[in-house]
């Protein structure tokens, strides 16, 4: 009873309630409007098929387009106004025009890098054309002189994070999906005051949907009463707006501009198997030293001035200070629904296309859309070895439905899936021929590609590609592999339910 009083009186229910009761106060309004059942039935007849012309005609993914068009074809009452309200929504246009001129300040603000890209091109000139396309779409140059290390664990990233913060000289910087007291996080603030007290910056940034049931109420005020700067991305509002759906989901730490960190763990206990929720939480990090940190302070920068909607531009400000020799070469990028560019999937689309050997990922969720099962179909079936490994314990059963229902078609291509049996693998890993390799907070998913804001590190001829690589071998090891057979086993009814879902994924 206690649980469910604090589940009714939390600020998301009745966030949640208050967007169904507007849900309820638009469609009884329909309702009322149909009194003249024949005359509202042609208004809505030609709404629905000016509403198909338009979805027929927009540059969204086609993906989208058949749930939407089922939606509004078998529901034209309700599907219009929803396509209208969700679909169509004016906030992407705004927060493009601010991002773009957050990128045309921050490029007259920090330093440019050596050029590399052009000496890669006379030996590689796959990759180098890889690299202009993130450079070009995120304005994300190649680094050198930048070492990384490749953690295999939330274990080991959470204890190199606390030694490094704890060294912290100018500032720390903090961007996280999710937040949650516990020992990870408790042990993590605790240093931050001990260095807010040495006169060191300290920002941290969360989105607010991703911890909302993870924290106290007001949690950001208590943070300033400590003296640390905070941002709450995108707060949860009582409002039908598509621009809810647009979450931060990055993870980034940066110290002195000289050190960060990324990858796909967040500060709540789970992600350093402090607590058991789904089995073994397998989850990786970076960590990168040298002149690449350049770019993972200007993301974090990016988002935080969008954020807070400040009109003061510092990044010039938080410029790194050292050298270190060169790990091979590291490009550090971001993405978000700023941008007409899906650079985080046309970066993994690009890998597959281009891998000759071999290519491996791990994901959380493996929800495509229709270039992405093509492109790793066609690789399989040139030859490629592709291999994924996802989930064996599901934190969300329904998504974990949704990923499985993605199986059949991959599988039939010769495709080789593997489920982590341990528990929940949450690692975002790319690993293409042993030669290039993508860590980062990106799923293979809808959400991921499309709605959120994330951040990745691509890596060439360096020892985070051939870590990455082992590690994966190693998790397959521990890994089942799923077969045709064994999904052909489960029934039609569970094939029937899995196409259900698959074709109204985009709109989870």
């Amino acid at each position: 009873m206690k649980k469910l009083l604090k589940v009714l009186q939390s600020r998301f229910f009745i966030t949640v309630l208050l967007m169904l009761l507007q849900v309820i106060v638009l469609f009884v309004s329909i309702g009322l409007l149909a009194v003249n059942f024949s005359v509202y039935y042609v208004l809505t007849m030609i709404a629905a098929v000016l509403v198909i012309m338009d979805i027929a005609n927009d540059k969204m993914n086609p993906s989208f387009k058949l749930p939407w068009a089922i939606l509004v074809i078998a529901f034209p009452i309700i599907g219009a106004p929803l396509y209208i309200l969700f679909a169509k929504s004016k906030q992407t246009r705004r927060i493009s025009k601010r991002f773009r001129n957050y990128r045309t300040l921050m490029r007259n603000t920090l330093p440019n890098p050596d050029d590399p890209i052009s000496e890669i091109e006379k030996t590689e000139p796959e990759v180098a054309r890889q690299m202009k396309y993130i450079e070009r779409t995120a304005y994300s140059p190649v680094y050198r002189n930048t070492e990384a290390v490749y953690f295999s664990s939330g274990e080991e990233y959470f204890s190199s994070v606390l030694e490094e913060i704890s060294k912290a000289e100018r500032f720390i910087f903090l961007e996280y999906f999710i937040l949650e007291e516990g020992t990870m996080f408790n042990t993590i603030l605790d240093i931050l005051k001990e260095r807010v007290d040495a006169g060191v910056e300290v920002r941290i940034m969360y989105d607010d949907i991703g911890s909302i049931n993870k924290l106290p109420k007001r949690f950001d005020k208590y943070l300033e009463s400590l003296g640390l700067k905070v941002s709450v991305f995108n707060r949860m509002k009582p409002s039908l707006d598509a621009f809810l759906n647009y979450r931060d989901h990055r993870k980034i730490l940066v110290v002195d501009g000289n050190i960060a960190f990324t990858g796909g763990i967040n500060l709540a206990d789970e992600y350093i198997n402090g607590i058991e929720r789904f089995g073994h939480w397998k989850d990786t990090g970076v960590m990168l030293k040298g002149e690449a940190v350049t770019k993972m302070t200007e993301i974090f920068l990016q988002l935080w001035h969008f954020s807070r909607e400040e009109t003061k531009i510092d990044y010039g400000d938080y410029i790194g200070t050292i050298k270190c020799p060169s790990d091979g070469y590291i490009q550090p990028f971001a993405d978000g629904p700023s941008t007409d560019d899906l650079t985080v999937e046309m970066c993994y689309m690009g890998l597959i296309n281009s891998a000759t050997d071999h290519f491996y990922a791990t994901t959380p969720y493996l929800i495509l859309d229709n270039e992405m099962t093509t492109a790793l179909c066609n690789a399989a079936r040139s030859g490629v070895d592709v291999r994924i490994i996802t989930p064996h314990i599901p934190d969300k059963k329904t998504v974990m439905a949704v990923t499985r229902s993605n199986y059949r078609t991959l599988l039939m291509s010769g495709v080789k899936i593997f489920e982590y049996t341990p528990g929940f693998i949450h690692a975002k890993n790319i690993s293409a021929d042993g030669k290039l390799a993508v860590v980062g907070t990106a799923n293979f998913d809808f959400r991921s590609f499309y709605l959120h804001f994330e951040n990745c590190v691509l890596f060439y001829k360096s020892k985070c590609v051939d870590d990455v690589e082992k590690d994966f071998l190693k998790t397959q090891q521990e890994s089942v592999e799923i077969t045709l057979d064994s999904i052909k086993k489960k029934g039609p009814l569970y094939g029937l339910l899995q196409a259900i879902l698959k074709v109204f994924s985009p709109l989870m």
